[in-house]
């Protein structure tokens, strides 16, 4: 019997945990960036409010290939606070890409994952 109280115990505690939800509400996860001149970095801005009763902590913002570089806040959100995470392409390969930013909230187990796109392009196609 204890062995069951137990085993039922964990599995509800398990399930408790699995369903944190991270406190940061973004306004989009996703942004396109459309056509882009070759050799010219491009920086999109990711805004989000922290609707969680606590301060948030981003631990960590990391880029799936050297190509991007998140930059994020690294002292707490304040509960109803605003924040910023700007993720810079360097857009020096041509062709179209689609990368991916994990945020890691302290305290929730699942990153939330931010996009962005868009086709890397010679300056005549861009129309500029």
């Amino acid at each position: 019997m204890k062995k069951l109280l137990f085993i039922a115990t964990l599995f509800v505690s398990i399930a408790a945990f699995a369903q944190t939800k991270a406190p940061l509400e973004f306004a989009s996860t996703k942004y396109s960036f459309g056509k882009i001149k070759q050799g010219t970095p491009v920086t999109t801005e990711f805004k989000f409010t922290n609707n969680g009763d606590k301060p948030a902590i981003i631990e960590t913002a990391t880029a799936e290939c050297g190509c991007t570089t998140p930059d994020y806040p690294k002292t707490p959100i304040m509960k109803g606070k605003t924040g910023v995470i700007k993720v810079t392409y360097n857009a020096a390969a041509m062709g179209a890409f689609t990368k991916h930013v994990n945020v890691k909230v302290a305290n929730t187990p699942e990153p939330i994952v931010l996009t962005i796109d868009g086709e890397v392009v010679t300056t005549a196609k861009t129309g500029k």
